[in-house]
């Protein structure tokens, strides 16, 4: 399956959302990543539920929506009736992450599981079968535009194992630092969604860009 491309709107110009969704929505892009932060679970603040709404208001992408976010259970429905198609919940979150991919599941959307730089994935093995999509965060989550940290091919390819151990039909997500020197290797290693926040949104071109990690 070809690699499929999840813009970041936390970099795009918030003084003109609509304009840069419904640019994303004549690109080749396949979803709009959408990263909520409450400054509590990482150290910055993005947007809620009311910008989720707006983006989904003039949206033709499926809106893959991360929760960035502490007790991630109290906002699952709210999101969901906001657009949210895929809803990605932090492990480091989660108390009972079993229920919570149940609950998201019985929303209607697809559960996703985000995991920061230092947790293995080694502990989604009991639960990977539920797990719709994996977002394997290759920075530490908060702030756009960081470099990417190297240990994430390995990391890919230990999950994409353990999703062919247990016959899954898991995704595995990139989610930072994405650009067009890693995005091929990342793809080698097993990635089947980038995400691309600054590289997108900060580029002379934005369509081209998304084109050009579509075809590499």
């Amino acid at each position: 399956m070809p690699v499929q491309i999840a813009p970041s709107v936390l970099a795009c110009d918030f003084a003109n959302i609509q304009r840069e969704v419904e640019m994303l929505n004549t690109s080749e892009a396949d979803y709009i990543h959408v990263d909520i932060m409450d400054g509590v679970f990482v150290p910055n603040i993005s947007f809620g539920i009311p910008v989720t709404q707006a983006i989904h208001k003039h949206a033709r992408k499926p809106l893959d929506v991360h929760l960035m976010i502490v007790n991630p259970d109290n906002y699952l429905e709210a999101f969901r009736n906001a657009g949210a198609e895929i809803i990605s919940v932090h492990y480091e979150a989660c108390d009972h992450l079993h229920r919570t991919l149940q609950a998201i599941k019985q929303l209607g959307a697809k559960a996703g599981v985000a995991i920061n730089p230092h947790t293995s994935v080694d502990l989604l093995e009991d639960v990977i079968k539920d797990i719709d999509l994996v977002c394997i965060m290759s920075v530490n989550p908060g702030f756009g535009g960081q470099k990417f940290i190297e240990n994430t091919y390995q990391k890919v390819e230990k999950l994409k194992k353990l999703i062919s151990h247990k016959g899954a039909d898991t995704l595995i997500e990139i989610d930072g630092g994405v650009n067009k020197n890693n995005a091929s290797l990342l793809m080698d290693a097993g990635a089947d969604i980038l995400v691309a926040g600054s590289f997108v949104f900060s580029s002379s071109n934005p369509h081209k860009t998304i084109q050009d990690l579509k075809k590499l």
